[in-house]
């Protein structure tokens, strides 16, 4: 089964304001009692507006997800990228099945033999090879480790 591919939006699809809150979130998000009304009156808006345009740059596709990024590691777990090689006719069942488990952060799909990447983030390292192990007894394929071996950060932004 083909799954349709991204669309680019098109150019009135953002206004300022929400390039403004594209822009300013990716430097973070106040952690306080009341974060979108501080967020908000940072882009001069309130609280409602801020949560609405968020749900609706969601369902724009203009962004993937909303919420905090953690670094597995640093907190005494771990994270690995890992792919498989899932026939076409099974793509939607295994994918349904990677995705069920809490520890997959993201799933993609690939043009290439190995047609699904997805990420592990587990609390403790062990939690990656038996969250794997799982994967391959419920889908009857092999899942292939790619854990990192150095890292960088680039600082990657992009400019709404």
């Amino acid at each position: 089964m083909s799954r349709p591919m991204r669309n680019v939006l098109p150019g009135d699809a953002l206004d300022a304001t929400d390039r403004a809150i594209l822009n300013a979130l990716q430097d973070g998000f106040p952690l306080t009692p009341a974060p979108f009304d501080e967020a908000g009156a940072q882009l001069g808006i309130d609280a409602d507006d801020l949560i609405h345009r968020l749900i609706r740059l969601r369902e724009l596709g203009a962004i993937t997800r909303f919420g905090p990024f953690f670094d597995a590691a640093a907190m005494g777990g771990a994270f690995c990228l890992c792919a498989m090689a899932v026939p076409a006719d099974r793509f939607d069942e295994v994918l349904t099945k990677v995705n069920a488990h809490p520890e997959v952060a993201h799933n993609y799909e690939r043009t290439h033999k190995l047609n699904m990447w997805f990420v592990l983030a587990t609390d403790d390292p062990d939690g990656i090879e038996r969250t794997a192990r799982a994967i391959e007894d419920e889908t009857g394929l092999k899942v292939m480790l790619f854990p990192k071996l150095e890292e960088y950060f680039i600082g990657f932004r992009v400019q709404a």
